[in-house]
This record gives structure tokens, sequence and C-alpha cells, in this order.
């Protein structure tokens, strides 16, 4: 009795075994064809991490955008941009592997921070350090590497104050004015009758 119990219970496991098989093998198919046959599974994604730092302190950037341009097999896949935290640090899980990123920094106060990355792991990591702003490219002088001229931020006009002329020690005197030789007369004014508006005047 022992023996029929215990034959009956490993019989009924293999058949139950037999049938979830069956069944995984069923769904597989019914999968494929949902999707037609010219169906890929998607490509593994890279886990890229992005830290940006303040060039002359090393301090963490917060709040600094991070553009990722990729390029797969020669074709665009799109631009995404995420904000660092307040650790500096951006992530992104979106990008596939063997793409080409190319990578922008923005943060406001600094110079744009721009970098091409080949993605060939699952796993990058990339550190930035941004500088102030540099001078603009000129043909005319060599500007490489020289801090900018102007202030980060929105750039007013300015107007030139207009600084009096200097004056002189000596005061300047009013000019001479001549009076007319009296006559004894009085002269009165003349005044014209006005123009009536008539029309037959």
């Amino acid at each position: 009795m022992i023996r029929a119990g215990a034959f009956v219970k490993v019989a009924s496991g293999v058949l139950l075994g037999v049938v979830g098989l069956g069944t995984a093998f069923a769904q597989d198919k019914q999968v494929k064809e949902e999707h037609g046959r010219k169906w890929k599974p998607l490509p593994p994604l890279a886990h890229i991490v992005v830290t940006v730092e303040k060039g002359y302190n090393g301090h963490p950037i917060s709040n600094a955008g991070v553009v990722f341009h990729a390029i797969r097999d020669g074709e665009n896949d799109g631009n995404l941009e995420v904000k660092t935290n307040e650790d500096g640090r951006a992530v992104m899980d979106l990008v596939e592997v063997g793409s080409k990123v190319t990578i922008q920094v923005i943060a406001s106060g600094f110079a744009t921070y721009s970098d091409v990355m080949d993605v060939d792991m699952e796993n990058k990591e990339l550190l930035v350090k941004l500088k102030r702003p540099r001078a603009q490219i000129s043909v005319y002088e060599d500007n490489s590497d020289k801090a900018s001229q102007r202030q980060p931020g929105v750039q007013e006009r300015v107007i030139p104050k207009v600084t009096p002329a200097p004056s002189s020690t000596t005061t300047p005197t009013a000019p001479a004015t001549t009076a007319a030789p009296s006559t004894g007369t009085t002269t009165t004014p003349v005044t014209t009758p006005a123009a009536s508006s008539g029309p037959n005047q």
C-alpha cells in the first residue's frame, strides 16, 4: 500500500512536469507567432553614470543638464536629457550597447562640456570637471584657454557714463552787453488786427 501511494505520487509529479513543459513550449511558440517572424528581442542596455564636478575645487554640481545623443549603426537613436542630483551624478539606463553617444554637460556659470563615448560594455562611468567660461575662439588672436571677458549669466547692455569736462579754476564771465543810447522816446508794441474767419474777406 505504501509503495502504491508513492508510485502514484511520483507518476502524478512526472505527469504534471510533462504538462508544464508542454505548456511552456506552447506559450513560447505563441509569443513568437504573436510578434511575427521578423521580431527580434531588444538589445542589451548600458548603465551609464556621469559625475559632474567643479574643475577648480572638485565639489559636485547639482541640477546640471546632461544630454545623451545616441547613434547606432549610423542612425539617430534620439536625445535624452537627465539632471544631476545633489551628488553631481546623472544616471542613464536607456542607451543600447554598441551605440556611439555624444554627451553634453550644461551648467549655469560654467563652460559647456562635450565628449563622444563608445558604449561597448554594459557599465560605463564618466567624470566631468567643468571649467569657467573660456574666451571666444578667434582667427585674429590666440584666445586658447584664456578666461572669458564676460561674466556668466545674462549680459545687460552697458551704457558708458558721460563724465563732465574738467572745470577750470577761473569762473567764466558773462559776455558784456551794450546798452542802446537813450533818445528820450518810448516805443510801444504794435499789434496787428486778427483776421476774421469769414469767407469774403
